[in-house]
């Protein structure tokens, strides 16, 4: 069965609105997307200017909150919604420290409200696609990679509520029959991503001449995924996948946080030349480690590159590049972002 109307939903943040861009500009994609969106603060409109003129017809936007079961099932009905892509979520571990409760309810109760709104259209509906995090995973030594058989360890707020959902997604396929598909990705960089992020994050700091805050010794390990190529597996699952399966998606980039951190400082040295301070490594600041902080991620997915033959384009050095630049020719949405300057604007705008 075709996918006719695909509720895409937090596609105004860093990763949905990428994939957004990305699945209208596929040839074999011809339906139409709504995009799902409560707009908190790193959901941003701005991500996707200019494409419902570049796509007539085959993007709406519905600002609305997952955790509203009643609007849910509304946009369901209007749209004819028969597949979702679920991105919507709560995903900082800062922030889920300081507030748990806002995890608990959206990244939980708001993926109940969605599977049951799926469950409800159930002769019509094709495919549910839950996105999800390797820290459902826990943390590594020194070796080993984490595969789709690893046992769940999740250690912050953010990552307990993300494997409850995705708990929650296959128990609907087992009960329910419900066709579903999960990824757990990697740490994902790339254009559009909120500033709070450690790559954005130094980049911003490191062009103004700020301080580049690195947790502890700096020596956390993750593995990296540019955005595009994360966007590009997840069409590759949902076309091709099994259903009732989970597909690891990882970037085979392993990184230290300090090395990053270094190497973001270097490019920038290279491209804008020194700052005032000399090179821009001067502003490395050790501070005060995160509670429970994971050592080490890393992915295998051998899965997904055996069974659907995909593997990620970039590397860490091309990526890391686009990422900069894209930053450094986009100050208007860097500003726009760090002053809060749009969100007014969206009160303006969209009623919720």
């Amino acid at each position: 069965m075709e996918i006719k109307n695909l509720m895409v939903t937090g596609g105004c943040g860093f990763i949905g609105s990428n994939f957004i861009q990305y699945l209208l500009g596929q040839g074999d994609f011809t339906g139409r997307i709504i995009n799902v969106d409560k707009l908190t603060y790193a959901g941003n409109p701005d991500n996707l200017e200019g494409i419902e003129k570049d796509y007539p017809g085959r993007y709406l936007f519905e600002r609305a909150d997952i955790c509203n079961l009643e609007r849910m099932e509304e946009i369901f009905s209007r749209y004819g919604i028969n597949a979702v892509c679920h991105f919507a979520a709560e995903s900082h571990v800062d922030r889920s420290i300081k507030d748990p409760g806002a995890f608990i309810y959206t990244n939980i109760v708001g993926t109940f409200n969605l599977l049951e709104a799926a469950r409800s259209h159930a002769g019509d509906f094709i495919l549910f696609h839950h996105i999800s995090t390797d820290e459902v995973y826990g943390s590594l030594g020194k070796e080993g990679l984490f595969k789709e058989t690893t046992p769940y360890q999740p250690t912050s707020p953010y990552s307990a509520a993300k494997a409850s959902s995705d708990h929650l997604v296959r128990a609907y396929n087992k009960t329910y029959g419900l066709p579903v598909t999960v990824s757990n990705c990697s740490n994902n960089y790339g254009p559009y991503q909120f500033p709070e992020k450690l790559i954005p994050l130094i980049t911003l700091n490191a062009k103004e001449g700020e301080k580049l805050p690195v947790y502890g010794d700096g020596r956390n390990v993750r593995d990296w995924l540019y955005v595009e190529d994360h966007c590009d597996a997840i069409w590759t699952i949902m076309k091709s996948g099994r259903r009732g399966e989970t597909y690891n998606i990882g970037g085979n980039m392993e990184m230290e946080n300090i090395v990053i951190v270094e190497m973001i400082c270097d490019i920038l040295d290279e491209i804008t030349g020194l700052g005032s301070n000399g090179p821009r490594r001067n502003l490395i600041t050790f501070v005060t480690d995160r509670p429970g902080h994971d050592r080490r991620y890393a992915i295998d997915f051998s899965k997904l590159q055996n069974e659907l033959n995909w593997s990620p384009k970039e590397s860490f050095e091309s990526g890391i590049r686009k990422t900069l630049s894209w930053y450094l020719e986009n100050s208007e949405w860097v500003g726009r972002v760090k002053n809060n300057e749009y969100r007014s604007w969206i009160s303006e705008q969209y009623t919720l």
